[in-house]
């Protein structure tokens, strides 16, 4: 079979596959012994994230233990932003800090795009690693939205009520567009790098969006993704493209014009409900807490999920955010099992 006939690539496309295929969110990480042994051997997140040899080992092992459709490259979305003239750094606990934090025009105007291929060149690296080993799977590379990175920058890290970032979206629009125009060229360049190094398809996470109302994201955040995203079909028409956040139903219509293949649905987004504002293919939705039900359950809600999908344009199976650490690997295989069985008994 020739990668572009994969299952995932072709229900991106929204062409007719034998099965649904999956991959899950956060496949690479804390659920996994080997990970956590890797990872323990790097030294710390960001190290590994820096080591292609490491990553790319990182990045595959979901395809072994779990037996997925598809790899997604191992590593962060604060990654490019580090070398935008962010120190970025993950304290337990307390997850990522930023600094210095951006607070006036001058700070967004020192801040830099990335060249991918001077500053980012490890990413790259770890893709030609994965691709040289990966060969019957497509690799999926990614990028965090404009919004989302802006929303850590200004905040300094995580945040539960975006103060910083939302009173810069509405007080400084000239700040505002400064910095968002800044992240939305360093995306697309670290995309687009990605997929010339081998990334069969993107994703893009967009996970805070869904912390802004509608006509707020319509005004201060969806312009730039879809710059973004425009860039991106320009370049490599071919490669599909995935857009996925969280708590966003209510920015389902706008995001059907963005120009990409894939809506990624969280588990509290209905299927039905999503198909009857969007004509694109979508991905998900099983809550991540499901994988701690019992093996019937977790059947039962699949089945729901993957009949549900067949009314989609295409339909790639997902959890509905990432995989929680204290997740059992028999589990997560039984899953992917249990989608390629299912699927196939109703493709008929």
């Amino acid at each position: 079979m020739e990668l572009k006939n994969h299952p995932i690539l072709k229900a991106a496309r929204g062409e007719e596959t034998d099965y649904t295929p999956v991959w899950i969110m956060r496949q690479a990480g804390r659920y996994s012994e080997r990970y956590r042994k890797i990872r323990e051997k790097a030294g710390s997140f960001m190290n590994l994230c820096r080591n292609p040899e490491l990553a790319a080992e990182v990045t595959l092992i979901p395809i072994e233990e779990i037996g997925v459709d598809a790899a997604i490259l191992f590593s962060d979305i604060l990654v490019p932003v580090e070398k935008m003239g962010i120190k970025v750094e993950f304290v337990e606990g307390k997850g990522p800090v930023l600094t210095p934090p951006v607070r006036n025009f001058r700070d967004v105007e020192v801040l830099k795009v990335p060249d991918p291929k001077e500053d980012l060149s490890y990413v790259l690296e770890t893709i030609r690693i994965i691709k040289e080993r990966l060969v019957d799977r497509p690799l999926i590379g990614f990028s965090g939205a404009p919004f989302t990175l802006a929303s850590y920058i200004l905040e300094g890290g995580s945040s539960k009520n975006y103060i910083a970032a939302k009173s810069v979206m509405w007080n400084d629009k000239e700040l505002w567009d400064s910095l968002m125009t800044k992240l939305s060229e360093t995306v697309t360049e670290y995309l687009s790098a990605q997929i010339e190094a081998g990334a069969d398809l993107v994703q893009i996470f967009d996970s805070w969006m869904g912390v802004l109302s509608r006509e707020d994201y319509e005004k201060y955040a969806f312009p730039y993704t879809k710059r973004i995203v425009n860039e991106l079909k320009k370049r490599h028409p071919e490669t599909p493209i995935i857009h996925f956040g969280v708590n966003a139903q209510h920015l389902l219509e706008v995001n059907n014009r963005l120009r990409v293949d894939v809506i990624g649905l969280d588990w509290k987004t209905e299927i039905p409900f999503a198909l009857e504002r969007i004509d694109k293919s979508i991905q998900g939705n099983l809550d991540p807490v499901a994988l701690f039900a019992d093996e019937r359950t977790i059947e039962e809600k699949v089945r729901k999920i993957l009949k549900e999908g067949l009314k989609a344009r295409g339909h790639i199976f997902n959890l509905g955010h990432g995989i929680l650490p204290q997740t059992d690997p028999k589990k997560a295989r039984f899953l992917v099992e249990t989608v390629h069985r299912i699927s196939r008994e109703l493709r008929g």
